[in-house]
Formats: structure tokens, sequence, C-alpha cells
């Protein structure tokens, strides 16, 4: 396993990152089943959702920490997978980055 971490700075409050991060794993399920199969997700407390999915029968885990100003993201690649952690770093600062941007909903 390879773990990568990615920090994605926000200036939102906890019930706000929660909500945006809540509102993103309904989408990523609905745009993704065919790739990915089933996203599974919960929160462990307040501040930590765990994730874990299927991509080309790999399987990843991951969890995402609410801090202050930034969400923590910690993932387990499959070996295999590695070799694009470059690419997966860059598409999850991406796509964080713009769903933590901006005002409060």
């Amino acid at each position: 396993m390879k773990p990568i971490e990615v920090r994605i700075p926000h200036g939102l409050d906890k019930d706000e990152v929660r909500r945006r991060l809540d509102r993103a794993v309904v989408k990523a399920r609905d745009e993704y089943a065919d790739q990915v199969g089933e996203i599974e997700a919960s929160w462990q407390g307040d501040d930590r959702l765990q994730l874990q999915l299927a991509v080309m029968g790999m399987q990843i885990d991951s969890t995402l920490d609410i801090l202050p100003a930034e969400i923590l993201v910690s993932l387990e690649l499959p070996a295999l997978a590695g070799m694009f952690a470059g690419k997966i770093r860059e598409g999850i600062t991406q796509r964080l980055g713009g769903l933590l941007a901006g005002p409060t909903a």
C-alpha cells in the first residue's frame, strides 16, 4: 500500500464543510457508479469522513479529517495504483479545492 496525504485549505466552519462533503458523496455516487461501483461513506465523529471504494478491482480506503483551516485527505493506494499517485493527488486538489471555495451556502 502507498499512503498519500493531500491538504486542502478552506475558510468554512465545520458544519458547512460537512454539508459540502455530504453533497459531494451523493453526487459522486451518481456520476461515477459505473466506474467505481459503490462508494461507502460514514462519519466517524463530527470531523472525520471514512470513504471506501473500488476502482478497477482495487480497494481504496481514505479518510477526510476536517481541521480548522484545512481538510486532510489520507489515502491508502494499492501498489498498482501507486504509479498514478500524482494524478490522484492533483484530482483531489482540484475537486475538493473547488468544492470548498466560495462563501457559505
